[in-house]
């Protein structure tokens, strides 16, 4: 039976190593400042930190710093039965450097990294059946056991009643190839209720440079009750079965753009649990936008991807703000 309101989580958890200066590449780094990440980690702590539940579920290297991430969900407030340890693998690490113009480029060290390693065995049922939606991304669909028990943790979560949210967070460089990760990545679409991809990943989705609405209603399904475009400091594009749309976002000063997507996707997931009907009512679901495009705003004004997501005070002093 789903649960009053939780928002659950699946997949990827594990450490962003961020260069101590902006600007330059891995190499000429002079230090790096370690910092907890993983896309469906940093939903769930943005849910819990504007007031809403979470729970995380996935695996982490039974190492320092895996034990290290799981105090960090169970800091912010997310429920982290769902975790478990492998002895044998470590936790994924990720050296993330900011360009100039705070966009990012990534190098990963998975080979295999404890989160590819869930069976479907180490599922937590029980949370997953709890979930009033189900949250996941695509990593967890590039290598066996972990593919097989996210297929499996997206069927119960549909059985018992989960919405299904996807936000495909492309991470080209982890993917065997191009064509792999878009075939892959479309291999789920027909089954999410929500779905939100990037500027960046509908452009690769679609092999079109434009995100003009024909471009996106590629991406639609008869599945979708809601398909969002982000847009970065433009904000974002809405479609749904009876109405489309594009809601502004906020100016900030950009620092580091790493988990604005998250906090994001966190913000519009914890206000729509509260009230599914703005999924057919267009002035509800531009007030949720309004509220998920200041979250993610937010996010940009300061480095690092959980130090940044931001409470429900925050947002709403930036909405009103503006």
């Amino acid at each position: 039976m789903a649960d009053s309101k939780m928002i659950v989580s699946f997949g990827e958890m594990l450490i962003d190593f961020v260069p101590t200066v902006s600007g330059v590449s891995l190499a000429e780094a002079p230090g790096f400042l370690k910092a907890p990440g993983g896309a469906p980690a940093n939903v769930a702590i943005a849910v819990s930190r504007l007031g809403g539940r979470a729970a995380f579920i996935g695996k982490l290297g039974d190492d320092e710093f895996g034990r290290m991430l799981a105090a960090i969900l169970r800091q912010n407030g997310v429920t982290d039965a769902g975790v478990v340890f492998d002895s044998g693998a470590r936790t994924a690490l990720a050296f993330v450097t900011l360009r100039a113009d705070g966009e990012r480029e990534f190098m990963f060290y998975r080979n295999p990294s404890a989160d590819m390693l869930l069976t479907e065995q180490e599922l937590n049922l029980d949370i997953i059946k709890k979930a009033s939606v189900f949250h996941y991304g695509s990593i967890s669909l590039i290598a066996e056991p972990c593919r097989t028990a996210h297929l499996r943790a997206m069927e119960a979560a549909k059985e018992a009643g989960a919405l299904l949210s996807y936000d495909p967070n492309l991470r080209l460089p982890l993917w065997p190839s191009a064509e792999v990760a878009r075939e892959q990545i479309l291999s789920i679409w027909d089954q999410a209720d929500i779905i939100k991809v990037s500027d960046v990943e509908l452009e690769f989705l679609t092999g079109e440079s434009s995100v003009e609405d024909e471009v996106a209603m590629k991406l639609w399904r008869d599945n979708i009750k809601l398909l969002l475009v982000t847009i970065g400091e433009k904000g974002c594009k809405y479609y749904t079965k009876d109405f489309k749309g594009t809601v502004d976002s906020f100016k900030v000063a950009q620092v580091d753009t790493t988990g604005a997507g998250d906090a994001f996707v966190g913000a519009m997931l914890s206000k729509l649990v509260q009230d599914l009907s703005a999924l057919q009512d267009e002035k509800k679901l531009r007030d949720v936008l309004s509220f998920a495009n200041a979250g993610g705003a937010i996010t940009t004004t300061k480095k690092g991807a959980i130090p940044s997501l931001p409470t429900e005070g925050e947002v709403l002093k930036l909405m009103q703000g503006a």
